[in-house]
């Protein structure tokens, strides 16, 4: 009887000794607790905006007709859109705490679509003669920091997951590729000519420090003891609001021309060529919430040269706001070490 108790007794221990250990293996952390993922993805627009003004023109595709004196509106549309559709690469390090949840921090590199900013297009009424035409289009490139916590039921080959945390951007510029075409009949030109002027230029919007935030539903496979793939589905809200902008490239041409052949009679003198032709107040632009009579504004204009208050200091303009996030599909690889 007496052994048949022992025996008993040590068969319940190790069952209990047994049950704990299990239990102790399913909470602990995984033998691979360091790993690195290499993701690529696509992201979609969720929240168009209206897009901010470009210089003088508002984010418009506009349309209008000029039948002398009058100057006919043909169509008007608000551009809205986002800068939340792009590319985005990037590279996580993570960090298992235990089965159930990780940590991350990744770097990406985002690259937006083009987006058309502006759009102006006045025609002569009755021959449909093209007289001006500015185009203006942006794109963003950026590289952001995103620590994160990962949560998921620790299953082995199928495992599906939830990861949330914040974006903190570390670089980023709105690039913005703006051409103009433009025929005008200024006082004291010849008769039968016109003016011509020609610009393309480029410009660059730094944007001031901001906090944006990130959410993922993604599902891991399994492929072997150091390999899992990933595919998922992420949310991004990251709202970006301008600090300074600079004009990095200036090309332009000013002629007067035949108004029938538009065969170059003359340039025009006095208007600018290149970049170093701009004025300090015409290069560079500090945004401000607010513009009031200390404000570095335009106060005059000769053909497409701009006169400020202070052409020797940067000149003011309202912040305008972007959003580079949305909604994207993300795919890669785990390599766990």
């Amino acid at each position: 009887m007496k052994k048949v108790q022992l025996l008993t007794t040590t068969m319940l221990a190790l069952a209990l000794a047994g049950n704990v250990r299990a239990q102790d293996h399913s909470s602990a952390a995984p033998s691979s607790k360091f790993y690195i993922k290499v993701t690529g993805g696509y992201f979609f627009s969720v929240f168009p905006g209206q897009y901010p003004n470009v210089g003088p023109f508002p984010p418009q595709d506009l349309h209008t007709e000029l039948n002398p004196p009058r100057l006919d509106t043909i169509s008007r549309k608000v551009l809205t859109g986002s800068y939340g559709e792009g590319a985005r690469g990037g590279l996580a390090f993570g960090y298992n705490i235990n089965k159930y949840m990780a940590v991350e921090a990744s770097f990406n590199y985002y690259h937006s679509r083009k987006n058309l900013m502006t759009r102006n297009l006045t025609t002569l009424a009755g021959s449909g003669k093209q007289l001006v035409s500015v185009e203006s289009y942006g794109h963003v490139n950026a590289v952001d920091f995103a620590p994160s916590l990962v949560l998921n039921p620790g299953f082995e080959k199928v495992n599906p997951y939830v990861r949330f945390g914040v974006v903190v951007p570390l670089w980023g510029r709105l690039y913005i590729d703006t051409d103009v075409d433009q025929l005008s009949s200024p006082a004291g030109i010849p008769a039968g000519t016109m003016v011509h002027t020609v610009i393309h230029r480029k410009e660059q919007v730094k944007p001031n420090i901001t906090l944006g935030f990130q959410g993922a539903l993604g599902v891991s496979f399994y492929v072997s003891p150091r390999i899992d793939i990933f595919v998922e589905a992420e949310y991004r809200n990251v709202p970006v609001r301008s600090k300074e902008k600079e004009i990095t490239a200036y090309e332009q041409s000013t002629n007067i021309v035949n108004a029938s052949t538009g065969a170059v009679v003359a340039p025009v003198p006095g208007q600018p060529t290149g970049l170093n032709d701009l004025s300090v107040a015409e290069k560079n632009t500090k945004y401000v919430t607010t513009l009031d009579k200390n404000s570095n504004t335009p106060i005059n204009q000769q053909g497409s040269k701009v006169y400020y208050k202070n052409d020797n200091e940067p000149s003011n303009d309202l912040k305008s706001y972007i959003n580079i996030g949305g909604l994207g599909a993300n795919a890669g690889i785990k390599i766990k070490f």
